[in-house]
């Protein structure tokens, strides 16, 4: 079967549903165009920095998707075959992660554009507050070893081209020159005046420029140190959480913005890139639909489909990191309500795009190719390559392209992420001068530093896959408590019954398969081969039983609030409705 006609029909599904679901949306909470917002009210120039749905969304956009709507459903089509990851992908983005992102972040622009997990602490207890916090800040630590295991890998190792032109180091380059273009348009739209329009024309050919020429000049770190791959790894990933420190602290104008911007519409080209080569190269489906319920793993293991598929498919369906960037950056930036629609429900449905992009990098592949050998990274530059080759593009260029575009995903996550731990850690100290910020980053990107250098340079099991489930895991189970937050605000502010369906199935859906899939991966841990009960040396197992135990509490301080009075709290500007 030709991969169009399963690419249009997607489409077409997740574009109905903007315009259905999301006008439902806008109905249960109300937008007004009207209506007061932080971002103009406490703008400051650092955090507080109104901009346009224009400029908002594909800043939104390339900060949420990260390398999950990649990794995620190349993994997932993988091992459980294309079908039941596209399902997930439509049917998540649709009705869990765009419903998760829409109602946090106006959640958030309804209090001053504070966390969700302030949110939480409003309509709940002090006590939910302060676990909400601890498990996000945790969950942010997995998410950021995760992303720079993956980046530093990309930029380490053998080339994928035949003509040796791309290896890891020349996307390195490529990726630098990057920043540094994000960082002159930044002070040229500052200090020069240059309008958005004409600073996207002026830098976006600039970094066409930079994947043209990055292989020229490749920054191979291994060569260049004498070291080996995975010692060449950790010094990537000391250097990009290096970036991370810097990054976190500086104002949004000069780094997150207009990286947010170009980055953006980086992205979209990569889709467009897509979209071309689906519709004119006859690209056919070879890998299975169904692998089965249960699939036979790399390390002799067994993986079932059921809870598996929704906590290896995060990004790309459900995402509850999307709610940190949703009330940790956007909320501050969003110039008005009505635009909170098309930058988090839109940008949701445009991530599942990419999910769906990123599976037919497997599905246009057989089974045991050789091209679904390598990492995820890997997979779907040869899939973006050969979409490419229609266009008559070589295969250095198209490869680099698609790697690119990897790397900024996973850049723009990266210092958000940092930047979001930043304000976790403020809200629980109450440090907020310039110490606070600088603590609160740097204790954000240590402990992940920490994570990294930990783990043996000859593990044959790279740091990133270490993580990767534990992060889907805790992240899943971030977006349930999300959920579960603003299910309690809505229910407490507009006691619509219809709110049980919008956001409480959703919820219960995702607290079910992410604690589900968390029993699985920790319980282990804890027992011998004998099968008595062990302590284990390894901490990601404890951090993984603090993250259920907090999740426990959460749920039982919920139920607790709502069996008690449902009459609005103190500070909700969002007036009750009859149901």
């Amino acid at each position: 079967m030709n991969l169009l006609w399963i690419v249009l029909p997607s489409a077409l599904v997740l574009g109905i549903a903007y315009v259905t679901y999301g006008r439902l949306l806008g109905k249960l909470l109300r937008l007004d165009a009207k209506a007061p917002v932080p971002a103009v009210e406490q703008r400051d120039g650092v955090d507080f920095e109104p901009i346009s749905a224009a400029e908002l969304l594909p800043q939104h956009f390339s900060a949420i998707a990260a390398a999950g709507p990649i990794v995620g459903p190349i993994l997932a089509g993988l091992m459980f075959g294309w079908l039941p990851a596209l399902l997930w992908i439509l049917i998540g983005s649709i009705f869990v992660g765009g419903v998760q992102d829409i109602t946090s972040l106006v959640a958030s622009i309804r209090h001053r554009a504070t966390s969700i997990a302030e949110v939480v602490r409003l309509y709940m207890t002090r006590r939910s507050y302060l676990m909400f916090l601890a498990f996000i800040w945790i969950a942010l630590v997995y998410i950021i070893v995760a992303f720079t295991g993956v980046t530093a890998a990309s930029f380490v190792g053998a080339p994928l081209a035949e003509n040796g032109g791309i290896g890891g180091g020349a996307i390195a380059s490529a990726s630098l020159i990057y920043l540094g273009i994000t960082l002159v348009m930044g002070l040229v739209m500052r200090y020069a005046g240059m309008p958005s329009w004409l600073a996207l024309c002026v830098f976006l050919p600039m970094v066409v420029l930079a994947i043209v020429f990055g292989p020229n000049v490749p920054l191979d770190l291994a060569a260049i140190t004498g070291w080996s791959d995975g010692s060449a790894v950790k010094l990537w990933s000391t250097i990009l959480l290096a970036y991370c420190l810097v990054a976190g602290v500086l104002p949004v104008w000069l780094l997150l913005q207009p990286r947010g911007q170009l980055g953006g519409y980086f992205l979209y080209a990569a889709l467009g890139a897509g979209a071309l080569g689906l519709a004119f190269g006859n690209v056919r489906t070879e890998y299975p639909a169904f692998r089965g319920w249960e699939v036979a793993t790399a390390t002799g293991g067994t993986a079932s489909l059921v809870p598996l598929l929704f906590i290896t498919i995060a990004c790309g369906a459900c995402s509850g990191f999307h709610s940190l960037i949703a009330s940790g950056t956007t909320s501050k930036q969003l110039r008005n309500e009505m635009d909170a629609k098309p930058v988090a429900y839109g940008s949701m449905l445009l991530e599942g795009m990419v999910a769906v992009v990123s599976l037919c990098c497997v599905m246009m592949f057989a089974e045991g190719s050789p091209e679904l050998a390598g990492k995820p990274n890997q997979i779907y530059a040869h899939g973006i390559g050969k979409f490419l080759d229609v266009l008559h593009v070589s295969k250095a260029i198209g490869v680099t392209f698609a790697l690119m575009a990897f790397t900024t995903f996973v850049y723009d996550t990266l210092d958000v992420c940092t930047r979001l731990g930043r304000f976790v850690l403020q809200e629980l100290t109450g440090w907020h001068g310039r110490g606070g910020r600088i603590f609160g980053t740097a204790v954000t990107a240590g402990v992940p530093l920490f994570f990294m250098l930990r783990h043996p340079s000859d593990a044959k099991v790279p740091v990133w896959q270490l993580f990767w489930n534990l992060f889907g895991a805790s992240n899943q189970l971030l977006a349930a408590l999300t959920l579960l937050g603003v299910t309690v605000w809505l229910w407490r502010t507009r006691r619509a019954i219809w709110v049980w369906f919008v956001t409480g199935i959703p919820t219960v859906v995702m607290y079910v398969m992410s604690t589900w899939a968390l029993v699985t991966m920790t319980v282990p841990a804890f027992r011998s081969s004998e099968g008595a009960w062990q302590a284990p040396s390894d901490p990601v197992p404890w951090i993984g039983l603090v993250l259920l135990s907090l999740a426990v509490l959460m749920l039982v301080e919920a139920i607790r609030v709502l069996a008690g009075s449902n009459e609005p709290p103190t500070g909700s500007n969002l007036a009750p409705a009859a149901a």
